[in-house]
């Protein structure tokens, strides 16, 4: 007879003294926070799409939305430190499955096998380390703004007028500006591919580990992961596209690489004329 899969509730119960380290020695507690972690995750790349949705309205209503968000500090922090360690425990959980399953099976197959998997299930580990790599250089380009990565110049010298006439990052200017920049554009699109995949099949397995898959159930989750990771892939891909091909933000961003090299040209005169006076 087949093994029926432990429920979450009954699998807590195992460990009513010590859950945090029952939950490390199992391999099913390290699946279910996997599937809790990527929840977690799932939850975020939501959210991140909708605030990068703004980009298709006015400046100064992802301007306005960047600036509330750097206006509450402790929220944003939080949330930043939250995804630190929801990431870390998403990432060791996935490296100890993977070596506790080479360990499980220290003779390689003959041939890979392929049956009733697919090529998302057979790199999910290369997929979700290739998108941790594409979220550092998102951070550096977006968040940290280090100049040379962003194929235009200093973004920290773009700004925009805030509500009560401050002045601030124009977040809407950096989108417009760096996704006009060919490979940035593809390695956004590569990147959001990678989480396509890594979505697809991570949200399936999620409902899998939780005891799921089954003839009636298994069809409509294959189904949801699909439709959720395609909206997501759709939602995402559509804005570097759009920028790219001049379809948003096209003037305002003519005006604001005026202005990014109207610096440099005075600090240049200025050079030249000191030289002129030697």
């Amino acid at each position: 007879m087949g093994r029926t899969a432990t429920s979450p509730v009954a699998f807590a119960c195992q460990f009513p003294m010590n859950s945090i380290t029952g939950l490390f020695k199992s391999s099913l507690g390290k699946k279910y926070l996997m599937a809790a972690t990527g929840v977690l995750l799932l939850g975020f790349v939501i959210g991140h799409l909708i605030g990068n949705l703004q980009v298709f309205g006015p400046p100064e209503l992802i301007n306005h939305y960047a600036h509330f968000l750097k206006s509450k500090p402790l929220l944003l922090w939080g949330v930043r430190l939250s995804l630190l360690v929801i990431v870390g425990l998403h990432i060791a959980t996935a490296l100890h499955l993977t070596v506790a399953n080479k360990e499980a099976r220290p003779v390689e197959y003959a041939s890979p096998p392929t049956y009733g998997s697919t090529w998302q299930s057979r790199y999910m580990l290369v997929s979700g380390l290739v998108i941790v790599a594409f979220v550092l250089y998102h951070l550096a380009h977006f968040t940290v703004l280090l100049p040379g990565i962003n194929g235009f110049g200093d973004f920290r010298r773009l700004e925009a007028i805030l509500p009560g006439g401050d002045k601030g990052q124009d977040v809407y200017a950096m989108m417009v500006l760096g996704f006009q920049v060919w490979w940035v554009t593809i390695f956004y699109l590569v990147a959001q591919g990678l989480l396509f995949a890594h979505l697809g099949h991570g949200l399936a397995s999620m409902f899998q580990s939780l005891g799921f898959r089954n003839h009636v159930w298994w069809p409509r989750i294959n189904c949801l992961a699909k439709v959720v990771s395609t909206a997501i892939f759709i939602g995402y891909a559509v804005i570097p596209i759009a920028i790219y091909l001049r379809l948003v933000g096209a003037d305002y961003a003519r005006q604001k690489i005026a202005e990014l090299q109207r610096p440099a040209l005075v600090q240049t005169a200025g050079a030249s004329g000191k030289e002129a006076a030697k």
